[in-house]
């Protein structure tokens, strides 16, 4: 997919970009595969497809999450910065925490965030647990969001007192989701689910491979 195309699709699902918020993706896009050959930030196989297979997929979110200016966001296990970087270069008024465990990895992506000039953007070496217990992050964010990371049962165990009320966990999954979902209402009977498939005009393959968002709240 080249950076047209990308524009394109990005536009007609309503995910507005300007060309200096291009410009970012584009910068963002040669930095995480330069830097992926130095220490493994996404899968090596992946390379050639940065902009459709990582990129546009945490861009998809916001076809169908609304983010409000100045949300409180939580990107767990951030990696190299997915899907936090790319929702905050498409929404630079977010405040977008990204957190993961592995050090080596957060230093590249706290560098990676400092280039696309968005100062809303914050790093953090941490587990979840370590933050879930930090007094100042309880009942903090709007919005946290987890690609690629555990299980839904124990990310929801892991977030839910970091979420003000009526915040959302929006997880990126894929495939046949029903025994996470029985398994998420089972452990925690006041949960709301919403499953929602991937489906965006012009790029189909997200459908075809049924990527999904689950996303939870609490009434």
């Amino acid at each position: 997919m080249d950076i047209v195309e990308f524009w394109t699709i990005c536009s007609a699902n309503g995910i507005v970009l300007s060309k200096e918020q291009i410009r970012q993706i584009e910068r963002y896009r040669d930095e995480l595969v330069y830097w992926n050959e130095k220490v493994n930030l996404i899968s090596r196989k992946d390379v050639e497809n940065v902009l459709e297979n990582h990129i546009l997929h945490s861009l998809s979110v916001l076809k169908y999450v609304n983010l409000p200016l100045k949300s409180r966001c939580l990107d767990l296990g951030t990696g190299g910065g997915l899907p936090g970087i790319p929702v905050s270069i498409a929404n630079p008024e977010a405040r977008m925490l990204l957190v993961d465990s592995i050090g080596k990895k957060i230093k590249i992506t706290d560098m990676l965030a400092k280039h696309t000039g968005n100062k809303y953007i914050k790093a953090m070496n941490a587990r979840v647990e370590d933050l879930a217990n930090k007094k100042e992050y309880n009942s903090y964010f709007d919005f946290v969001f987890a690609r690629a990371v555990s299980d839904a049962e124990q990310i929801v165990r892991w977030t839910k007192n970091l979420l003000k009320q009526n915040g959302k966990i929006v997880l990126f999954k894929g495939g046949d989701l029903s025994e996470e979902i029985e398994k998420l209402k089972k452990s925690f009977p006041k949960i709301i689910i919403k499953e929602q498939i991937i489906s965006l005009i012009g790029y189909d393959k997200f459908e075809k491979e049924e990527k999904k968002l689950l996303v939870c709240s609490f009434s």
